[in-house]
């Protein structure tokens, strides 16, 4: 037992493997798990967007169903949340100097990564050196007020995010992980490294339109 109320917020977009039934099962069998059904295959933005939105806990976590980064790191990062009330969102880091690799990705797919987050940089979208790691957490308020805004369908929803943040004057702080790759990736590499490009050669003006049609004013 976790010793605190929760949920598990479990969305599948439409696939050809089993996850929905399997998912389904286990929400048949526990209380506090739900899922939802995304008909249409729109990406992990829109995946990550719907759930958020759906959540109703003080602390609201994100992380990719493969678990690479092993759920027990929900302690830890509440356990930041408390020693430290003026931050709004942590988020996972494969190139925090405290984090343990234990199975890492192919060579390939880590310089793929690794260049991602230099372009990031390079563009000024994000200070932070691990930008997609699929485990982040947030304050209720924060998740509420940036995922209103959010928009990015694909994988660059995780750069857009860190940009509405920043620019909201939320406090974003990385936090060393345990990474044990999973070899069940869904990346689409080809498909989905170009869109990633694209979406951040326009991600500042779109977060810029974005907070002048739905202005956001920090308590």
């Amino acid at each position: 037992e976790l010793g605190f109320e929760y949920e598990i917020i479990a969305v599948v977009e439409r696939s050809r493997d089993n996850t929905l039934k399997r998912a389904g099962d286990v929400a048949s069998r526990r209380q506090g798990v739900q899922v939802i059904q995304n008909p249409d295959q729109r990406g992990k933005g829109y995946a990550v967007r719907t759930g958020v939105r759906r959540a109703r806990g003080d602390l609201v976590f994100v992380m990719d169903a493969d678990l690479s980064v092993p759920v027990d790191h929900i302690g830890f990062f509440i356990d930041r949340f408390k020693r430290e009330p003026t931050v709004d969102v942590l988020i996972g880091s494969r190139q925090h100097p405290e984090s343990l690799i234990e199975r890492r990705q192919s060579s390939f797919l880590e310089s793929l990564g690794k260049s991602f987050n230099v372009f990031v940089r390079l563009l000024g979208l994000s200070s932070h050196l691990d930008t997609q790691c699929g485990f982040k957490a947030f304050r209720r308020g924060a998740a509420r007020a940036i995922f209103e805004r959010q928009t990015v369908d694909g994988f660059a929803c995780d750069v857009e995010v860190l940009l509405l943040a920043d620019a909201m004057g939320f406090r974003v702080e990385d936090m060393p992980v345990r990474w044990i790759n999973s070899p069940e990736s869904r990346v689409r590499i080809l498909v989905d490294s170009t869109d990633m490009l694209i979406d951040l050669f326009r991600l500042r003006r779109l977060v810029r339109r974005t907070l002048k049609e739905n202005p956001y004013s920090k308590p």
